[in-house]
């Protein structure tokens, strides 16, 4: 339970800021701290049990059959995501509050941050991986809206669709790559897969599970060539980009890539995919980031480089190797998210972030400088900083690997020069920005230090930089020793933490990073240079290309297949339907099979003749609609007593019923259209239509001949032997609705009253006109309510209700149920708005049809969620009989509940389709019907 509400903590307190933004600011930003800091407490609250190296799992079921579960997962990787989440998302969300202008509306910016806060919990806590993506393509989402916030911008508007696109796109890779997971695994629990290593690396399919995982990953956390959208997502404020740079997602990848270790590494592909990715994210984001101009565009790039480097790491496929890339996690956490804030301030105060322009911050900034100087060495891998110990372990592992063969140096290597261009890019942040000279033109001038509570989430980050630095034993041992247990299933090699390890190759590949840095550095002039003769590349203005071309290419294709014609979609359906069968059916060597025809009585020729002539009759008298609307009411009515005949008396129910309000639908917009179709087709067109036709009712009739003649199983026999001891009913049909197939019931329901709501939508406010004569030039009646029809129908209500009250109560053992006396008492009431007018029927209906569809839905929907209270599946039925006196044993089940919402659901969606069909002929000035 407490893993659950450290998840939802963050979206329970969405609309706290909200509500107090009116408040003030101060006001909203501690509404919004609230939530974070009580599921932070609950978080440190499991830290010994987790220290211990014990893993809390929480399992409850919801779609079993599909794999789906609420299981949730706290080890020691997932405590340190969550940790990494709450503890820089509660500074995040003080910076934040000095940081947004008076304009921007807070209680908006905060809702989203806590939204997108929820869903990286979700992520990294979740034991299910089908639950892992539904909260990972969240986290898309949120971004989307948190990189868009300044919906104003346009580069704002491209950056969060660009991320939007590519994150979603890898995250159908994932999907993909998950269910293949499950289907080799047989399951989609944690504790099974990461146990399953040897099972998934042995299977023919597990090239492509890697593959697909593989590009969620790497669109997540932006590897080479998915890299280009993450630069474009900094027109989000720079507290997003503190917050998504360091503890969110760009980081969902990277704790992908170490939750799923002990499942797929350990192959050689994983090896060229991981490792060669990561080196080459790792050597082009250090090196872009030394010529960017935009402060934020050089912390965006380094990001790429370090994630590129943590990807590396991962991909060397050692165990210490996974040691390093969880190590520098945490300390690029630390690092970067005290820069991207430091960033913030300066732009804050200066007005502009270009580096070009801010030289000589120190002399007007001194505290913030001091601040940024200490994180951007600590980035650079200066030692006695965080970013020292975990780069020489990352250079001890590019040495401890031989998987290149004779070229195995070409790793060490380029990890030495991304290395060094990372220092050089660090000094740049500090001399450009910090020293250089005087600031020139800038939108603020003279810059001073930000409010004093705006720097307190960097002090406190980069004193973590200094005491992880110094005292890394004694600071972020136990909780990198749970974190890499978890991420290696157990598997932990021996490591050290100390500062010192002596005079070693991987020391000597440090200083001549920093060497080389500082080197690079110097050169910068003829670099720049340089780069500036490169052909210039905006990644944002390819993406629209191809996006508009992708776009232009669709609408091509659509053009060419939609024609608006529904002849014509028709008849390639028809033609497509006809040819699988005819391949289906050609190995046939005969259309007879064994079994033998049923014998036909005279009655049901009888039928058949009519059914046959009354179809024949809707054709030819197609265009005289009336008369063709009549011969099809005899049609349907023919079918019904078909389904009567052969012992399906609920399909015959309801087909009567749907039926019934077909017809009565059908004579309604009849009203507002001519009597006759005018003739369009040509003769070719008619013998074309007709051979179409004859062919598709030829194959239909052979197909079922092929099959009523031959022998088959189904699974009726497993539905009539369990009807009654699993769904406590004898009407089989409606047990399947209601309890074996509720699920599908519900699903059909909700469609029911979306599309009912939607035509109201369509409906509303629309006056068609219509004609006063009929196609012989005659008048209407002006009588719109003959007393006749008025007298019937006050007569037929209560007996039309009582027989769908009767219906309904009878559903679950003989025929009836929910969906037939939902039609019936439409029926019944659509009546009285034909004889008696759409005015005076609903004032004598108090009540909304949307509160009906409403009340349909909630009931079916809490039928559903009442068998969790009791420790079942969703939409469990449960059933049991009882004895009264006088009146004897009768039983009650659950489902009549979930039959009462689709009754109830029916009921008011038809009626608000039917009812506002008598809207659209009102007449404005005698508000009558006509």
């Amino acid at each position: 339970m407490a893993l659950a509400l450290i998840i939802a903590l963050p979206f329970l307190g969405i609309f706290l800021p909200v509500l107090l933004e009116r408040a003030g600011r101060s006001a909203c930003a501690l509404g919004a701290g609230i939530a974070p800091l009580a599921a932070l407490i609950l978080l440190l609250s499991k830290r010994s049990a987790v220290f211990a190296g014990e893993t809390q799992v929480v399992h409850v079921p919801w779609l079993p059959e599909l794999g789906l579960n609420l299981s949730l997962r706290l080890d020691g990787l997932g405590f340190l995501f969550a940790l990494l989440i709450l503890g820089i998302g509660l500074l995040v969300i003080l910076y934040a509050r000095y940081y947004l202008a008076k304009s921007d509306p807070m209680g908006r910016f905060f809702g989203f941050f806590l939204l997108f806060m929820g869903a990286m919990l979700g992520v990294v806590l979740s034991e299910n991986l089908l639950l892992m993506l539904m909260f990972w393509e969240l986290t898309s989402l949120s971004s989307f809206l948190l990189i868009g916030y300044w919906n104003h911008r346009a580069d704002a508007r491209q950056g969060a669709r660009m991320a939007l696109a590519i994150t979603g796109g890898g995250g159908l890779a994932l999907l993909a790559g998950i269910l293949l997971i499950g289907h080799v695994v047989g399951s989609f629990e944690l504790s099974t897969v990461l146990d399953a290593g040897d099972t998934i690396r042995s299977h023919s399919l597990y090239p492509l599970i890697l593959i697909l995982v593989l590009l969620g990953i790497f669109t997540k956390s932006a590897q080479f060539p998915f890299h280009f959208w993450l630069p474009q997502a900094m027109a989000a404020p720079t507290p997003v980009s503190a917050f998504l740079h360091s503890a969110t997602m760009v980081k969902a990848g990277v704790f992908l890539l170490a939750r799923l270790y002990p499942a797929l590494a350990d192959s050689e592909l994983w090896f060229y995919l991981v490792s060669m990715t990561g080196l080459a994210t790792l050597l082009l984001g250090a090196v872009m980031a030394l010529f960017q101009h935009d402060l934020k565009g050089l912390l965006a790039y380094s990001t790429i480089s370090h994630l590129g480097l943590i990807t590396l790491l991962f991909g060397l496929d050692s165990r210490l190797a996974a040691v390093a890339a969880i190590f520098h996690i945490i300390n690029h956490a630390t690092f970067k998210a005290s820069l991207f804030m430091a960033a913030g301030i300066i732009d804050h105060e200066t007005g502009t972030r270009d580096m070009r322009r801010i030289n000589g911050m120190w002399k007007y900034m001194p505290h913030t400088a001091a601040l940024a100087m200490v994180a951007s060495l600590a980035m650079a891998g200066v030692p006695l900083l965080n970013g020292f110990l975990s780069k020489e372990m990352f250079f001890a592992e590019t040495l401890d690997q031989h998987l290149l063969g004779s070229f195995y140096w070409t790793i060490p290597a380029l990890a030495t020069l991304a290395s060094a261009f990372s220092v050089a890019y660090s000094l740049r942040f500090i001399h450009d920005v910090f020293f250089n000279g005087e600031p020139i033109d800038l939108p603020k001038y003279p810059p001073h230090e930000p409010a004093r509570y705006m720097k307190i989430p960097v002090e406190v980050l980069v004193l973590l930089c200094l005491l992880v630095g110094m005292l890394p034993a004694y600071t972020v041992a136990p909780l990198l020793a749970a974190a890499v247990a978890a991420s290696l299933n157990g598997d932990v090699p021996q490591y050290s933490l100390a500062i010192w390890h002596g005079f070693n190759l991987p020391l000597a590949m440090s200083f001549i990073a920093l060497a080389g840095g500082v080197l690079i550095y110097s050169l910068r002039q003829w670099a720049f240079r340089w780069y500036a003769g490169l052909p210039a590349v905006d990644s944002l203005e390819v993406f629209e290309r191809v996006i508009g071309g992708l776009v232009l290419a669709a609408r091509k294709v659509t053009e060419l297949l939609d024609n608006s014609s529904l002849q014509r979609y028709l008849a390639l359906m028809l033609i497509s339907a006809l040819a699988l069968v005819i391949v289906a059916l050609s190995p046939l060597d005969s259309f007879h099979g064994p079994v033998a025809m049923t014998p036909l009585d005279g009655v049901t020729v009888l039928g058949m003749a009519i059914l046959a002539l009354t179809s024949l009759l809707t054709v030819l008298f197609h265009r005289r609609r009336l008369v063709a609307l009549m011969a099809l009411s005899v049609v349907g009515l023919m079918v019904a007593l078909a389904f009567a005949r052969y012992s399906a008396p609920d399909l015959a129910l309801t087909q009567l019923s749907v039926e019934v309000v077909s017809i009565i639908l059908l004579i309604l917009t009849l009203f507002f259209m001519p009597d006759r179709t005018p003739v369009e087709s040509s003769s070719l067109r008619s013998f074309r239509d007709l051979l179409l036709a004859g062919s598709v009712g030829t194959m239909v009739a052979l197909l079922a001949y092929a099959v009523l003649t031959r022998p088959y199983e189904s699974i009726a026999g497993f539905f009539l032997e369990n009807s009654l001891s699993g769904g406590g009913g004898t009407n089989v049909v409606n047990v399947i609705l209601v309890d074996f197939r509720g699920f599908d019931t519900l699903g059909e329901i909700s469609v029911l009253a979306i599309a009912g709501v939607a035509i109201y939508g369509m409906l509303q406010g629309l006056h068609l006109p219509h004609s006063i004569r009929d196609y012989g030039g005659r008048l209407w009646s002006v009588d719109s309510h003959p007393m006749i029809l008025d007298t019937l129908a006050r007569a037929l209500l209560p007996m039309a209700l009582l027989i769908s009250v009767f219906i309904f109560l009878r559903g679950h053992n003989l025929p009836g149920g929910g969906f037939i006396a939902g039609l019936i008492t439409a029926v019944a009431l659509i009546l009285q708005y034909i004889s008696h007018g759409v005015v005076w029927a609903q004032q004598r209906q108090p009540f909304s049809y949307h509160s009906v569809i409403g009340a349909g839905l909630l009931t079916a929907g809490l039928t559903g969620l009442g068998s969790w209270l009791f420790g079942y599946p969703f939409l469990t039925s449960a059933f049991g009989h009882f004895n009264l006196p006088l009146v004897g044993e009768f039983e009650l089940a659950t489902a009549m509940l979930f039959d009462l919402g689709v009754y109830l659901v029916v009921v008011g969606a038809t009626l608000i389709i039917l009812s506002n069909i008598g809207h659209v002929s009102q007449d404005e000035s005698s508000k009558e019907v006509l």
